[in-house]
């Protein structure tokens, strides 16, 4: 097969993927068909899911196809697709509505998320900026806008693994802090959330006394009272739990029956708030 067949059949196959993938997620990703990483390829949407939870991004399509190794990349191959959707329609929001002569001013004014990307030709994603070309109202071909016409906005990719970090107990280096063992997290969350569901169940009035949730559970008393009062934890806890930021060695058992004060409950643990 000689090589202008074999790239017209992968344009081919490209299209026909980028098709199917657009249109699948065309409902929840705003800016399908308008991203292009600093090498030429179109960023298509996709999803990943973690522990029940679908984060969106945008990912160029080499990568996307795994030659990120053989074909010539941007500098820039995934995004997370909430933030650079935030930050488009905030800076375009901006820029519309400071142009009086603009005719979309009255829809941008109403907060119209997608009235505001039909303003895009193209958004070209590099290391440092988003280059936001808009689209001219007396011109045809988006292709043919001038250079005033093009929105640079300073942007750069955050990063993948958001740095954590981890509570720290008196006088100790966070070098010499761990954070949470995977099962130990899980454990913990789940525990915090059966407390506050217990709790609900009282406070509704759906379960009057302990006594039905420990049959139910088949389980003791005591241990339900020790479970529901994870449901009095502090907020910075709860969110240290989650995030996977406790230091290791604080789980269920160090946390269960803690001081009803938040600023106690970290006393008794020994950690420094953040």
């Amino acid at each position: 097969m000689d090589r202008a067949l074999f790239d017209a059949v992968q344009q081919k196959l490209t299209d026909q993927w980028s098709h199917r993938t657009a249109t699948k997620n065309a409902s929840n990703h705003l800016l399908t068909g308008l991203l292009f990483d600093d090498a030429g390829h179109r960023m298509v949407p996709t999803h990943a899911t973690k522990a029940g939870v679908r984060y969106r991004y945008y990912v160029s399509l080499p990568h996307l196809h795994g030659e990120s190794k053989t074909a010539a990349v941007g500098s820039v191959s995934r995004i997370p697709a909430t933030g650079i959707e935030d930050i488009i329609v905030k800076s375009l929001s901006e820029h519309l509505i400071a142009d009086q002569k603009n005719p979309t001013s009255s829809i941008l004014h109403r907060g119209d998320r997608s009235a505001i990307v039909k303003q895009v030709a193209r958004i070209d994603v590099h290391k440092d900026r988003l280059s936001v070309r808009l689209k001219s109202p007396d011109m045809e071909d988006p292709s043919a806008s001038t250079d005033d016409q093009v929105l640079s906005i300073p942007w750069q990719k955050p990063p993948s693994r958001q740095s954590r970090q981890i509570l720290l107990p008196h006088h100790a280096s966070r070098t010499d802090v761990r954070p949470i063992r995977i099962e130990k997290r899980a454990a913990l969350v789940a525990a915090i959330a059966r407390s506050r569901r217990w709790l609900d169940q009282i406070v509704s009035g759906q379960v009057t006394e302990l006594e039905q949730i420990a049959t139910r559970e088949k389980c003791s008393v005591r241990h339900v009272n020790m479970t529901i009062s994870l449901a009095f934890l502090a907020p910075e806890l709860v969110s240290a739990a989650v995030e996977g930021r406790l230091p290791r060695g604080i789980g269920v058992e160090r946390l269960r029956d803690a001081p009803a004060e938040w600023n106690r409950q970290f006393e008794a643990l020994g950690l420094n708030p953040q």
